[in-house]
């Protein structure tokens, strides 16, 4: 069993900052990729950061100069601190990871529940 969790969403006015964490836990033998995706009422889902286990990191334009991503490997930990947050920003972030598990050597994707991320005055 693998799990990811979000935690960090939640409201916020226009240009201000919010922090999500992802935590992975459960059987888990190695990460490959970590992403957050996003999507917004009516959307798709939007990949909006990546980042490799060697720590190359990749971002929507979007968000380029806003969003950092970061990990903890130790703690098999993702973050995202975004900065600048603007209305459209609005949208259930959600994390995802490529890994592969103690029991299984084909590597698979795993998603977490989602954080609500609000950005309004």
């Amino acid at each position: 069993q693998v799990q990811l969790v979000e935690s960090g969403g939640g409201l916020v006015q226009p240009g201000g900052s919010l922090r999500l964490s992802c935590a992975a836990s459960g059987n888990i033998h190695t990460i490959y990729v970590m992403r957050w995706y996003r999507q917004a009422p009516g959307k798709p889902r939007e990949q909006v950061a990546t980042i490799t286990s060697g720590g190359s990191t990749n971002y929507a334009d979007s968000v380029k100069g806003r969003f950092t991503i970061s990990k903890d490997n130790a703690a098999n930990t993702m973050y995202l601190q975004m900065n600048s947050l603007e209305p459209e920003d609005t949208a259930v972030y959600y994390c995802n990871s490529r890994l592969r598990t103690i029991y299984v050597l084909t590597p698979r994707e795993f998603w977490g529940q989602g954080t609500q991320v609000t950005v309004s005055s």
